[in-house]
């Protein structure tokens, strides 16, 4: 007998459909019904990062190249993004979230979760959840939809978003979840990529139905060989194992290079606002870092890394920066770079940091730093910078990360 979470649901998951293609058609809509993607770049290997409902329904997937979008129609528009557009419509949305759950979690700029357990009889999340699609179009956009999965953890909630799309709004409960289970593949599971899959594979697990009936000992000890096959046997039956904040561990950016560049300078000017963007987060989450990571990838697709613990902690742009371009230039040879990245660890709240009194001009730093960084985000980004970011507007495009807010 497989023991399923009955209790009623609590957890609903909101995923903006086509995110960015369809705040692009909202903006614009002489772009609204066409074959539209919004790509890194555009140019040929330009990477799709958005195609717009319309596209995906021909094919055209994320991931893809523009030259081979275009292989399945010539006829594809491509914009480039626009970060601060997708920001303000993420922060719209976000309001409206707050409107109905005191605990809401963005999980990146196009989905967020909202858990309704602090109530003591949750409202009906059915009507809830149609009446967010309504204000969402109402507030934000017409053009702009979203689909919603709504069920007793947060894994299930995910999957409930992603099936029926666009506009979909799925309820799983212990009452379908075998039905549910019966219709979708191991891949449509969240956390099962094509190498998990021949792990699953290789011990007789090939649908969502076998990974159901497999026993917890069976895939602790056999198959994942760790907690996780424990935690995955929780989780497909609809308890809820993924709602721990974990601390985190580190802050970074990376960039690749629309010109790749062995230029010293250059690469300093593109490190220096990739430290001011890892910057402004550790700054946000209270926490210096006592530890600095270089990555190079290469023309020729080698790559080299570094990195160092630091004494003292870093909190400043400017240290993060000064201790990164040390590291860079440890590089053993010069080489074309195509992709630069950066990333401080050994992280300690700043408030846990003990003030050295022989160094008292270093706090002064510090609020001067957070000064710049409230400037910064009431005026715009970059608004102040310094000397050597000058014109890097040029240089290094505002992108938005796929990944938590």
């Amino acid at each position: 007998m497989i023991i399923l979470n009955h209790q009623p649901p609590q957890i609903m998951h909101i995923d903006l459909d086509s995110c960015f293609a369809t705040i692009e058609q909202q903006a614009n809509p002489l772009l609204r019904d066409k074959l539209l993607v919004v790509a890194a770049y555009n140019s040929p290997n330009g990477c799709i990062l958005s195609p717009s409902i319309e596209a995906k329904k021909i094919g055209i997937k994320v991931g893809m190249r523009i030259k081979d979008a275009r292989l399945i129609n010539k006829n594809i528009v491509v914009v480039e993004p626009d970060p601060p557009k997708y920001r303000d419509v993420h922060q719209k949305i976000m309001a409206i979230f707050n409107d109905y759950s005191p605990l809401v979690t963005p999980r990146s700029i196009d989905e967020a979760m909202i858990d309704f357990s602090p109530f003591d009889k949750p409202p009906d999340l059915i009507a809830t959840a149609e009446e967010i699609k309504t204000r969402i179009r109402s507030e934000i956009g017409e053009w702009i939809s979203c689909s919603i999965g709504i069920a007793p953890n947060r894994f299930l909630a995910k999957l409930g978003a992603s099936l029926h799309k666009p506009n979909a709004l799925n309820l799983i409960t212990g009452k379908n979840l075998l039905s549910i289970y019966q219709s979708i593949a191991l891949t449509d599971l969240y956390g099962i990529n094509l190498r998990y899959q021949a792990r699953l594979n290789a011990v007789g697990i090939f649908t969502p139905i076998d990974f159901l009936n497999a026993q917890e000992m069976f895939l602790k000890k056999m198959v994942f060989k760790s907690i996780v096959g424990r935690l995955w046997y929780q989780r497909l039956r609809g308890f809820e194992v993924d709602a721990a904040e974990w601390d985190r561990k580190s802050f970074g950016n990376e960039y690749s290079l629309q010109k790749p560049t062995a230029d010293r300078q250059e690469l300093s000017k593109i490190l220096m606002k990739l430290c001011e963007k890892m910057g402004r987060r550790l700054r946000r989450f209270n926490h210096v870092a006592y530890g600095i990571h270089i990555g190079c990838l290469y023309h020729d697709f080698t790559y080299w890394h570094k990195g160092r613990k630091i004494l003292p902690e870093m909190y400043t742009t400017h240290e993060l920066f000064e201790n990164a371009r040390l590291l860079l230039n440890q590089q053993a040879k010069q080489s074309i770079v195509r992709k630069l990245s950066v990333s401080c660890f050994a992280l300690k709240e700043k408030n846990q940091v003990q003030l050295n009194l022989l160094n008292l001009n270093r706090e002064k730093t510090y609020k001067v730093a957070v000064a710049v960084d409230q400037i910064n985000d009431r005026y715009g980004e970059f608004s102040i910078v310094s000397a050597l970011m000058m014109d890097m507007d040029r240089v290094i495009v505002d992108r938005i990360a796929f990944a938590k807010a």
